[in-house]
């Protein structure tokens, strides 16, 4: 073997593969081109990065609280239409025989939209003929999703007017208070006043009225009180409002969004503020009730004769409540003179 040829061949295969490895670091490799962690980047690069190339799970949170921010803002408008005009809608037939509703009786939001929590009766307040009531329940005994209890009453005027706001002690123990829907809190019974005491009260403001409200039957069986069938306006069972509704009850929240523009129930629920809601229905579609009314019970005859009475005798008789839902004085009784025996 010849050593000298061994020594140049070797030689040439170390040039060959001192240029073969120059090449290869000046030309990129694949590993260059696509790192193996691709996500891991520096904080430096995110900041530098223009704001549509975010993640789409933050720019999708900006819009939720965007649209979030808008919602509330719409809700407190809403809210705020308590104190003024409220623009109302058409029932789905479009029919102002079908709604009762006439352009010179336009609903109209509560005149006072202050309410005085747990305040008893408003003596300042004038009641007239119409009054709307609504209860706050909470839930008592081994299955308080069933049982309920009467927690809080509250009366309004035609106007919307507080007429009288109640905690109410409850008969049983209460196992769940269901303050997120009723509002209602332990320490509101420090100031409650008994079952008895607010029967009484009631009563006595709803004696010789109309009773309005929505599925009142419920509230006067917590109160453990009657009225006269004939004297109820009741919103749940109005046909109309049934035929919104596929046939059953309609909800007093669906009720006060689609044809007052109101949107009540947002959280607690306040016994002032759906009283209000539900004689703000019945201003609306008055006219509607009352042929309900006369279709189920007739004319009455007492208000026959007072209408008849209107018309010869002027304002001296005591009728319905007029545009203004005050009550009309009372007709002076003439005394029929008796013949003495001589």
């Amino acid at each position: 073997m010849d050593i000298n040829n061994l020594s140049s061949n070797w030689k040439q295969l170390q040039s060959k593969l001192k240029a073969s490895s120059s090449k290869s670091a000046g030309s990129p490799t694949p590993q260059s081109l696509h790192p193996a962690n691709p996500a891991k980047r520096k904080r430096g690069d995110l900041e530098q990065r223009p704001v549509h190339s975010l993640p789409r799970k933050k720019a999708r949170w900006d819009e939720d609280r965007k649209i979030q921010q808008k919602q509330k803002k719409a809700k407190q408008q809403q809210r705020g239409k308590m104190n003024g005009q409220v623009a109302t809608k058409p029932l789905p037939n479009g029919d102002p025989v079908a709604n009762g509703s006439t352009a010179a009786d336009p609903p109209t939001a509560p005149r006072s939209a202050n309410t005085l929590v747990n305040a008893g009766l408003s003596e300042d307040v004038e009641i007239g003929k119409y009054i709307a009531l609504d209860c706050e329940m909470v839930g008592v005994g081994p299955t308080p999703t069933l049982t309920s209890a009467l927690a809080r009453v509250s009366l309004v005027n035609y106007h919307g007017e507080q007429l009288y706001d109640s905690y109410v002690l409850p008969l049983e123990p209460v196992t769940d208070w269901r303050t997120h829907v009723s509002g209602i809190a332990p320490q509101h019974m420090r100031h409650a006043r008994t079952l008895k005491e607010v029967q009484s009260a009631v009563a006595k403001l709803l004696k010789g009225r109309v009773l309005v409200g929505h599925s009142v039957r419920n509230d006067l069986d917590a109160l453990l009180l009657g009225h006269p069938k004939r004297d109820v306006r009741d919103t749940a069972r109005f046909p109309p409002y049934r035929k919104m509704a596929g046939g059953g009850s309609p909800r007093l929240k669906v009720l006060a969004s689609e044809l007052l523009g109101v949107e009540i129930q947002e959280g607690e629920h306040s016994s002032v503020e759906d009283a209000r809601a539900t004689m703000m229905l019945f201003k609306r579609d008055r006219a509607g009730f009352e042929r309900e009314h006369v279709k189920r019970w007739g004319v009455d005859r007492r208000e026959a004769e007072i209408a008849a009475a209107k018309g010869t005798q002027g304002n001296d008789v005591q009728g319905e409540e007029d545009a203004d839902g005050r009550e009309e004085p009372k007709a002076k009784k003439k005394k029929k003179k008796k013949n003495k025996k001589k």
